[in-house]
């Protein structure tokens, strides 16, 4: 990946509805080659999907929680993943390292929304407690920056 493929992720995250005739230009390319490069990054995996930033608020999804989930058991595998996916509040459920198992963000639109998710969560096998972290406010998220380091092969 070069400069040109970074500007080119940082300008669709921007926008990723813009046409490839403006992407081109502020990235000093032709449309057909910005075309041609961001289905390059698409075949690579590089960019794994184009979506819409929606506003959980507005939607009715305004709870947001992080929940660390203790367990008995190793949680990694499919059978967890497929359970906790079933649970359409987790928009993410991750394996962590530490003195919980996994860390899961939820969303709901109230807290009995919250607590019904929960419940759910601790009917997944394995599962011997949680520790739940409301969010009372969010200054901001930050998407991935493609020049923030090296590819997959280096590290910082």
């Amino acid at each position: 990946m070069d400069d040109i493929d970074r500007a080119l992720l940082a300008e669709l995250q921007r926008d990723a509805g813009q046409p490839y005739a403006a992407l081109g230009r502020a990235v000093g390319l032709s449309a057909g080659s910005a075309h041609e490069r961001v289905r390059k990054l698409r075949e690579r995996g590089v960019i794994r999907r184009t979506t819409v930033e929606v506003d959980p608020e507005a939607v009715g999804r305004g709870v947001l929680a992080y929940v660390m989930v203790q367990s008995g058991a190793w949680m990694g595998g499919a059978a967890t993943g497929a359970a906790l996916a079933a649970v359409p509040e987790i928009e993410e459920a991750h394996i962590i390292a530490g003195p919980a198992s996994l860390l899961l963000k939820i969303r709901a639109g109230t807290t009995a929304g919250l607590q019904a998710a929960l419940r759910r969560v601790f009917e997944v096998d394995g599962v011997t407690g949680t520790q739940t972290t409301v969010v009372l406010e969010t200054f901001f998220e930050r998407p991935v920056d493609p020049a923030g380091g090296p590819g997959p092969a280096g590290g910082r």
